[in-house]
């Protein structure tokens, strides 16, 4: 079956999405932003939670950055944000979720990123269509 996917948000799914980033934030969460003045181009958020048996994960949760600004470094250096953060908070591995699309997973080969050596079955199942990728700190 064929996972369609749509990347132009409306402007409420925009603000819920906001909302859930910065409940998560103060929740559980760190999150770094890429900015155009006050316009926000580009985000990533990572998990607190450590899991794993072989390494000790932390998810990229969210990895975003507007299609104007892509191939510009924008997401290289959030991406290195949010593995100083992973290091921090005392993992060995940041674990990603990553959309089934081409450019997607292009992205994530370009930034270092390969396929989970240890597939996290919640984060699996919730996105089927997703690859389990992960890239080692």
């Amino acid at each position: 079956m064929p996972n369609v996917y749509e990347e132009n948000w409306s402007q409420v799914q925009r603000r819920e999405i906001a909302e859930d980033v910065v409940h998560h934030i103060n929740l559980d969460q760190s999150g770094f932003g890429a900015f155009d003045g006050e316009r926000i181009i580009g985000l990533a958020t990572v998990s607190h939670h450590i899991f794993g048996t072989v390494a000790r994960y932390v998810q990229l949760v969210c990895f975003q950055i507007s299609e104007e600004y892509r191939r510009q470094g924008i997401g290289r250096k959030l991406f290195s944000l949010a593995c100083e953060e992973a290091r921090r908070l005392g993992a060995d591995k940041l674990y990603i979720s990553a959309h089934s699309s081409k450019e997607s997973q292009a992205a994530y080969r370009a930034l270092g990123c390969t396929p989970a050596e240890e597939v996290n079955d919640g984060l699996a199942a919730a996105e089927p269509f997703d690859v389990q990728m992960e890239y080692r700190l």
